[in-house]
């Protein structure tokens, strides 16, 4: 019996006994909730629905939390139910019952986890997005790993999602960009307001290997031609450099292609007719305080130009043509702002504000024997996923980006990610699983199966333990998915873990010496074969490896 499995039980349960009584059934909520106490000796699951509901029903919680424990305890499923304080109720489940857990997760394999929670909805999830102006930074590898991670998490919940990625090609940043490609071809320092590092000269030696006399030419055609060159072979190797990482796109948008298909004019148009901008001060308002934003923002500034905001708006336009139900944002710390413009913007077109979603990522800081590292051998000032993943490798390096949540700022120690140790998180789980990999070696050098196992037989402490933290993945992925806080599913896995490597301490699963395999040990071996399922989905989740051996 499933976490699920119990509150739907306790739900109709509930309403028998308020039934049975003449006391109103609709005062219970569609779905109860039960959780594991923090005390194991209070019992497997705790529920608060007879404080919840009682009274509304005109019962004494306490006394409907009797009604509830004695019902309950006529349920083959349940071995007992008692009352606690003034109207907990703690359940202990029955052996067997139990079991049906690991019976679950694997018959349903790499499934075991998924839901329907967002079922057929449509969602653009848009990350990274960084300009083509040199390597994808920490704070573009944070989004990385989280977005990609993010991406499954609500794929696994039923949401058809689309990654995609939104670059500018054009622009004061690529200016820049250029003149500093011209400037290293020349071989002079780069512009007071440049790009530097040694990729830099890389790009501009590139330029040249392709055009030769792209020098000789004309300021303007010059500038163009590092341009469009230098920015082809710049984003080639963020894509290049995004890949190895284990993130890929579907979509990657030009943000120029607004301006040349018309799509931001005609936004702005629209908005005009419909009263949603006015004019001041020679230039167009957006009036995005009527919308709950803290100020109204400029979309045509006063010299006739776009502001940045007008391409935020016809973005958002293009994505709900193109059928998305859901669009969210992957920002960085600097982009608070724009959390109410876009949910303004999607109110003046007559949308639901609900369909932008915006998440706001904060810094990553590198940290090397207690000091901050702030230089890139190649970037020459910022630190660049290419150095993280050279410190600590692609899998701690995704781990550790998304194992906090995105709104607070994170310190990663270089050695400690890279160590073989339990202190090191992405290290004790991985081991985990290659532990629970190297007994599915030993049991078939033995001859013990997991086929057709008594997992009623599971009833150590420890088994229990073990057993009732898998039933827990399920809602944990359901949450990480509604809640859009992928670090829930890398925490979730080092509890797993852990319960894991207790289990192996306190419970031996392979018979030894002259010993001969018995049910026992069948039931052990499925409940490690289970576990291990389960830390590969997690891992899955995360874009993480799940070792077989190290």
């Amino acid at each position: 019996m499933t976490p699920a499995d119990l509150a739907e039980l306790l739900r109709a349960t509930a309403a028998k006994v308020l039934a049975q009584r003449g006391l109103d059934v609709s005062v219970l909520p569609p779905t109860l909730t039960v959780e594991r106490p923090r005390n194991p000796e209070h019992g497997d699951y705790a529920t608060n629905v007879a404080l919840q509901v009682a009274k509304k029903a005109g019962a004494n919680p306490r006394d409907f939390a009797g009604w509830l424990a004695e019902a309950l305890a006529a349920e083959p499923a349940v071995a007992s139910a008692e009352v606690a304080g003034p109207g907990f109720l703690n359940i202990r489940l029955a052996a067997d019952a139990q079991g049906t857990i690991v019976a679950q997760a694997l018959a349903e394999g790499a499934s075991f986890g998924n839901g329907t929670l967002l079922d057929n909805v449509k969602v653009n999830l848009e990350f990274v997005s960084a300009n083509p102006t040199g390597p994808i930074h920490l704070g573009g590898t944070r989004w990385a790993a989280v977005g990609d991670a993010l991406g499954r998490i609500l794929s696994a919940q039923g949401a058809e999602v689309v990654r995609e990625y939104y670059f500018n090609d054009h622009g004061a940043q690529i200016d820049r960009f250029s003149r500093s490609l011209i400037a290293a071809a020349q071989g002079e320092p780069a512009p007071e307001d440049g790009y530097a590092g040694a990729y830099i000269g890389e790009i501009a030696a590139a330029v040249l290997a392709k055009n030769p006399q792209a020098l000789a030419l004309s300021p303007d055609d010059a500038a163009e031609t590092f341009r469009s060159i230098g920015v082809e072979l710049m984003f080639e190797q963020i894509k290049k450099n995004l890949h190895e990482f284990g993130v890929d796109f579907d979509v990657y948008f030009h943000e120029n292609s607004l301006f040349e298909s018309g799509a931001v004019e005609r936004s702005v148009e629209y908005l005009k007719n419909s009263g949603s901008l006015y004019e001041a001060d020679g230039a167009w308002w957006l009036k995005s305080t009527d919308y709950g934003d803290d100020k109204d923002r400029v979309v045509i500034k006063s010299d006739g130009n776009a502001a940045y905001i007008a391409g935020d708006i016809a973005y958002f336009q293009d994505k709900r043509r193109r059928g998305f139900d859901l669009c969210i944002y992957m920002l960085g710390a600097d982009h608070h702002g724009y959390i109410g413009r876009l949910k303004a913007a999607a109110a003046a077109f007559g949308d639901d504000p609900n369909t932008v979603e915006v998440l706001i990522g904060q810094m990553v800081n590198l940290v090397r024997d207690g000091v901050a590292v702030k230089m890139s051998k190649r970037a020459g000032t910022v630190i660049t996923l290419d150095d993280l993943v050279d410190a600590i490798g692609v899998d701690a390096a995704r781990y550790a980006l998304v194992r906090s949540s995105v709104d607070s700022s994170i310190d990663i120690d270089l050695e400690l990610w890279a160590s073989e140790s339990s202190e090191n998180p992405v290290y004790y789980v991985q081991y985990a699983h290659a532990r629970l990999a190297s007994l599915a070696r030993g049991a078939v050098d033995l001859g013990v199966t997991a086929e057709n196992p008594d997992l009623s037989l599971l009833t150590h402490e420890q088994e229990g333990e073990l057993i009732r933290t898998i039933g827990e993945y399920p809602r944990v992925v359901a949450s990480a998915a509604d809640l859009r806080e992928p670090h829930r599913i890398a925490r979730y896995l080092e509890e797993l873990a852990g319960a894991y490597h207790r289990f192996y301490g306190a419970c031996r699963v392979l018979p030894q010496g002259d010993e001969e395999p018995g049910p026992v040990n069948t039931a052990r071996l499925a409940l490690g074969s289970a576990t291990r399922q389960v830390l590969a989905n997690g891992l899955a989740l995360l874009g993480v490896s799940a070792p077989e051996r190290m």
